[in-house]
């Protein structure tokens, strides 16, 4: 297996990933700043601009980051990264996912995350997800990808204090 590197894009019939890039700010922003996409967030008011602005720094600081392009309309339906490299355990995550709420319910969400682990499964064994306690879109979203909750634990996010999350794990050979 070959070791874990960001990819310059990601791309399948739907959907296309770019790395996140400061001038992506305005156009991502324009999609996070609906409340409704954060209300079930451990961090609810991620949709204030001072805030998101932390969050979209964060993405930009961690180099794994992209913008979600929906290929049918050329629009960025939201963001995504790769996070937390663990070369010895052969594991990272994925996640600081959001989308507009057009997307929801559609399949995009199962379309990024399968080209996601697709990418993933070809250097790790094991991709794990968090997820905030509260948000049980999101919960049954990754329940649906075949993803096992494995474990509670507080998460530090950079814009303000440790939330409680789930930890989900998909394993290589479990798809």
């Amino acid at each position: 297996m070959k070791p874990f590197t960001i990819p310059i894009q990601l791309e399948n019939d739907r959907t296309l990933l770019l790395p996140l890039q400061e001038s992506d700010f305005g156009t991502l922003y324009a999609v996070a700043s609906d409340p409704k996409i954060w209300e079930q967030h451990p961090q609810p008011d991620r949709w204030k601009e001072d805030v998101f602005r932390l969050f979209f720094e964060g993405a930009l600081q961690s180099q794994g980051a992209f913008k979600v392009i929906d290929k049918d309309t050329g629009a960025v339906a939201g963001s995504t990264r790769f996070y937390d490299y663990d070369a010895p355990n052969r594991s990272l995550f994925i996640g600081y996912t959001f989308y507009a709420v057009r997307y929801w319910g559609n399949g995009l969400n199962a379309s990024v995350k399968e080209l996601m682990l697709d990418y993933a499964f070809q250097s790790v064994d094991t991709v794990y997800l968090h997820v905030g306690a509260s948000n049980f879109r999101s919960q049954k979203a990754v329940e649906k990808l075949g993803a096992q909750k494995v474990a509670e634990e507080c998460v530090a996010y950079q814009e303000g204090t440790p939330k409680w999350n789930l930890r989900y794990q998909i394993q290589k050979g479990n798809r």
